[in-house]
């Protein structure tokens, strides 16, 4: 599903990531753990395609067996949208839209016809147990059906891969495990690789695999 070979990024003179090797398989849950500044965020956003690592001969990111860096920007951004979904700590929805708009965004990006959008918006509501929702905004929501709601805006498209980037660091404890529970069962239902960064220990230990990062490599690889 994922695989990445010795990816360096730098911010000026200081050296992110030294290097790192990571295979992660299809539908495996892999949470990624370590203190502040082990560059969790740095590699999630790299395997995303979000960032870029320092150009090196020897460097390879593939995803679905796709050369990453073998694909031009326009080609890129269309394999993300297709085959990447991404939760951040703060959900990122568009206040002036409603769930289900902001549900359907990533799929009119693709270009998916509205009826269409909407149908598997509604359908991602009903799974989530947000149906009563849909026509409701953000401020109207709890932090908890928020976050759900950015859940089922990175299904929309059924991407290969989801990366969550502290994807419960501002939610209630009770939100939080909700959330927990909801990866695993998408991940049996829709068979999803999730790649977690995460300094929730309970969520990390849940994990099929647990990697721990220091000061930019990995120092720990956990089966759980």
């Amino acid at each position: 599903m994922i695989l990445a070979k010795n990816i360096h990024k730098y911010y000026g003179d200081l050296h992110v990531l030294k290097g790192l090797d990571l295979h992660i398989e299809k539908s495996e849950i892999v949470s990624i753990v370590g203190a502040s500044g082990a560059g969790k965020t740095t590699l999630l956003q790299i395997l995303g395609t979000l960032d870029k690592p320092q150009k090196d001969k020897d460097s390879t990111l593939q995803i679905n067996n796709i050369d990453i860096y073998g694909l031009s920007s326009k080609e890129l951004s269309k394999f993300r949208n297709k085959n990447i979904g991404f939760i951040f700590q703060f959900h990122q929805l568009l206040p002036e839209f409603t769930a289900i708009e902001n549900i359907c965004i990533p799929a009119f990006i693709q270009n998916m016809p509205k009826k269409k959008a909407e149908l598997r918006a509604t359908e991602l509501l009903g799974f989530l147990g947000l149906q009563n929702r849909a026509r409701h905004k953000p401020g109207e929501l709890s932090g908890g059906e928020q976050q759900r709601i950015a859940v089922a805006r990175a299904l929309i498209n059924n991407p290969a891969v989801i990366f969550a980037d502290e994807p419960s660091g501002n939610l209630d404890t009770e939100s939080a495990e909700n959330l927990h529970r909801l990866f695993f069962k998408l991940r049996d239902e829709f068979q999803q690789t999730f790649v977690i960064v995460t300094h929730n220990e309970e969520l990390a230990d849940m994990a099929d695999r647990k990697i721990i990062m220091q000061d930019g490599m990995i120092i720990d690889k956990k089966e759980i």
